[in-house]
C-alpha cells in the first residue's frame, strides 16, 4: 500500500461501480467508498470496482462501527496485492466539497490550508464531468511540496513547461507510477507530457528542442518491446489520452483513430459494422507504434499489414508544425510513415480503410515438440501451402527439466464457415500429438480482447531480437532446435506473414521486406546470451522487424531496410528532422550526417 504522494489527489465518494468507471474515465485520482451500517460492504465493493478499473486509487471512508484489525487488514492487504498497489492506507488533509465549487473558491483551501485530498460527494454522472472540467485548472494551480521538488531530474526546465499541456507528471507526482514504466522495460523519465491534442504534442516538442541533451520518448500505449517509450532521466510525450475511434465514411469503411486507442478497444469499435483491421495479436498494444512500423498480426495473410489499410495521417513533425500525409498530400512523407513513422514525427491522428471481416476461426493447439526442428519444418511448409485466410503464429519455449517439450500454435482463419476453418487447422493439428487443443469461431474483438487495463508496471530490460525469414528451410529448423537447447533464449516465436502482404510492392511503403513469409522473435535476460543464439540465426533472415527488437546497435538499421530504402529515408530525415529530433527510438540519422 501507498499513501498519496506530495500533489493533490482529486476523488468522489461514491457506491456505484458504474460511476467508478466514469470517474476514472474522467481523471479523478481516488474512489472512495463509505462504510456505513445497513448498505453494501465497503472492500466488497472496492473490489468489484478495483475489477472493472485499471489505474484509479481506492479507498473505504469507516463512520459506522469498525471492522474487526485484523479481518480488515487482510482485506485491504489482499486487495491492494491484486490491484496492483491501488488501495490507499490514509488520505490526509482532506477536504470534501460541494458539486458547485470553483477553481477560486477552492484554490485558497489548497494553498493555504494544505488540503491535499478534494473528495466530491456526488452521484450525479453529469456533476462528475462538470467538476472534472475544473481539474486540470486546479492541478496546474497548485505548486508543489519541497519533497516533490527535490526528486526533479538535473537537466530540465521544471519552471517553464507549456501551459498548454493537459497533464505534466513529475517524480514526486501520485501519477508518476502509472506512467514511468512500460510493459517490458522499467523507466524513470525526469518528466512526463500528457498531450490530449495536438497543438499540445507540438507544444511539448518545442519544449523537448530546448532540451537537446535529453532522451525523448514518444509513448502511445506503452507496450512496445523495444521498449523505448520510457528512459532514465529524460522526457515522454505521451499521447494515451488522443485515444478517440471515430468511422468517417460509413460507405467506404474510412475510420479515423487516435495513437492513444489500443486495437482491442478499437476491434470492439468497429465489430458491430462487421469491419476490422489487422493489429497484432495484443489487444493492449497501442494504435500510434504498431501503424508507424508495420503491424503484423492474426490477419495479415488474409488482409496484409496494419499500414497496408493506412490512407491518412495527422501528424506533428520535428519543428512542431501539423501537416497531413496520404498519396496525394507530402506523399513522400506517407510513404516514409508507414515503417519507419518513428522518425519523423508525432502521428496524432490515423485514418484508415477498415476490412470486411465477419467471425473467425481461432485454435490455441498445444503440441508434442520431442523433436523441434521437424515440428519447425513441418509447421513451415503448412503455412505455406495453406491458403491465405490462414494466418499461424508458433511459440517453441526452449525444454524444461521434467517437461515434456510442447509447441503451441495460435492461428486464425479468416472464415466463420466450420468446414474451411477445420480443414485450415487440420494439418497443424497433425504435425505431432496433441496435449491440449481450443477451437471456436468467434467475433475478431473476442480475440484482441486479451489485454488488462492494469498500467504497465515493468521494472527490467527487455532483451529481444527479430528476423524475417523467406522460408522455413531444413538448414534453419536444425539450428533453431540447437540454439533453444543452448538455453540463450527463453522465449522463441515465428509468427507467419506473406499472402496479401507480399501483394505490396516492396518500394510502396518503408516496410519493404514483403517477400518474408515469417517473422523471427526471441527473447532472453541478457544481451550476450541473446545475441550469440542470434548471430547463429543471423544467416538465415533477409531482414528485421523493428517493433521487436530492443538492440541500440546502430547496425540493425541496415538490417531493418534495403539500402535503396535506407537511403531514401535518410533523405527524408535531412527533411523533416535535420536536427535528428527523433533519434531515441530506431534511429534513421539524415543523409547530410553520413558525408
Amino acid at each position: 500500500m501507498h499513501t498519496s504522494g506530495s500533489r493533490v489527489e482529486f476523488g468522489v465518494v461514491l457506491t456505484s461501480v458504474t460511476l467508478a468507471k466514469l470517474a476514472e474515465d474522467l481523471g479523478y485520482d481516488l474512489v472512495v467508498v463509505p462504510d456505513r451500517e445497513g448498505e453494501l460492504d465497503a472492500w466488497t465493493l472496492l473490489s468489484w470496482i478495483a475489477a472493472t478499473t485499471g489505474r484509479i486509487g481506492l479507498a473505504a471512508e469507516v463512520s459506522g462501527p469498525p471492522h474487526l484489525p485484523a479481518m480488515l487488514a487482510r482485506a485491504a492487504t489482499s486487495l491492494d496485492q491484486l490491484s496492483g498497489g491501488r488501495v490507499r492506507q490514509d488520505l490526509p488533509s482532506r477536504l470534501v466539497v460541494p458539486a458547485e465549487a470553483s477553481p477560486e473558491d477552492l484554490l485558497p483551501l489548497i494553498t493555504e490550508h494544505e488540503a491535499r485530498t478534494i473528495l466530491l460527494t456526488s452521484a450525479d454522472p453529469d456533476t462528475l464531468k462538470r467538476f472534472a472540467e475544473v481539474i486540470p485548472a486546479l492541478r496546474k494551480a497548485v505548486p508543489r511540496s519541497a519533497a516533490a521538488l527535490a526528486l526533479r531530474r538535473p537537466g530540465i526546465d521544471y519552471d517553464h513547461v507549456p501551459s498548454s499541456i493537459a497533464e505534466v507528471v513529475e517524480p514526486g507526482d501520485p501519477a508518476y507510477r502509472r506512467f514511468r514504466s512500460g510493459y517490458l522495460r522499467g523507466g524513470s523519465p525526469g518528466i512526463v507530457l500528457r498531450a490530449a491534442d495536438a497543438t499540445q504534442v507540438s507544444d511539448a516538442l518545442a519544449f523537448a528542442r530546448r532540451h537537446p541533451h535529453l532522451p525523448l520518448s514518444i509513448r502511445s500505449a506503452g507496450h512496445g518491446i523495444s521498449g523505448r517509450s520510457t528512459n532514465d532521466g529524460g522526457i515522454v510525450l505521451d499521447v494515451s489520452s488522443i485515444n478517440g475511434i471515430e468511422v468517417v465514411d460509413k460507405a467506404i469503411r474510412r475510420v479515423r483513430i487516435g495513437p492513444g486507442a489500443r486495437w482491442m478497444d478499437v476491434a470492439a469499435a468497429l465489430e458491430p459494422h462487421g469491419w476490422a483491421l489487422s493489429s497484432g495479436d495484443y489487444g493492449g498494444v497501442g494504435v500510434g507504434g504498431l501503424a508507424t512500423a508495420g503491424g503484423i498480426g492474426f490477419l495479415s495473410r488474409a488482409h496484409g499489414l496494419t499500414i497496408d489499410h493506412l490512407r491518412e495521417v495527422e501528424m506533428v513533425l520535428a519543428d512542431g508544425s501539423v501537416v497531413r500525409a496520404s498519396e496525394t498530400e507530402n506523399p513522400d512523407l506517407f510513404w516514409a510513415v508507414r515503417g519507419a513513422g518513428a522518425n519523423f514525427g508525432v502521428v496524432t491522428s490515423f485514418e484508415f480503410e477498415a476490412d470486411e471481416v465477419g467471425q473467425v476461426g481461432f485454435a490455441v493447439l498445444v503440441s508434442d515438440a520431442s523433436d523441434p526442428a521437424d515440428f519447425l519444418l513441418r509447421w513451415g511448409r503448412v503455412v505455406e501451402k495453406s491458403p491465405r485466410d490462414l494466418t499461424s503464429f508458433l511459440i517453441l519455449p526452449p525444454p524444461r527439466r521434467g517437461q515434456p517439450p510442447v509447441a503451441q500454435t495460435i492461428s486464425v482463419v479468416a472464415s466463420d464457415e466450420p468446414d474451411t476453418v477445420l480443414e485450415r487447422l487440420q494439418p497443424i493439428a497433425d504435425i505431432a500429438p496433441l496435449y491440449g487443443q481450443q477451437a471456436q469461431i468467434v467475433p475478431y474483438a473476442a480475440v484482441m480482447a486479451n489485454a488488462s487495463d492494469d498500467p504497465h508496471q515493468a521494472a527490467g530490460e527487455p532483451v529481444s531480437r527479430s528476423g524475417l525469414l523467406d522460408h522455413v528451410t531444413p538448414e534453419f529448423a536444425a539450428t533453431a532446435a540447437q540454439v533453444l537447447r543452448s538455453g540463450g533464449l527463453h522465449w522463441f516465436q515465428l509468427r507467419a506473414v506473406g499472402g496479401a502482404v507480399s501483394d505490396v510492392d516492396s518500394d510502396a511503403t518503408a516496410y519493404a521486406h514483403r517477400s518474408a513469409n515469417f517473422s523471427v522473435v526471441g527473447m532472453g535476460l541478457r544481451d550476450d546470451a541473446v545475441d550469440a543464439a542470434w548471430g547463429r540465426l543471423r544467416p538465415f533472415f533477409t531482414g528485421r522487424y523493428l517493433s521487436f527488437d530492443s538492440s541500440t546497435d546502430p547496425g540493425r538499421i541496415a538490417d531493418a531496410f534495403p539500402p535503396r530504402t535506407l537511403a531514401r529515408l535518410r533523405d527524408l530525415k535531412a527533411k523533416y528532422d535535420p536536427d535528428n529530433v527523433f533519434r531515441d527510438n530506431f534511429n534513421v540519422t539524415p543523409a547530410q550526417e553520413q558525408r
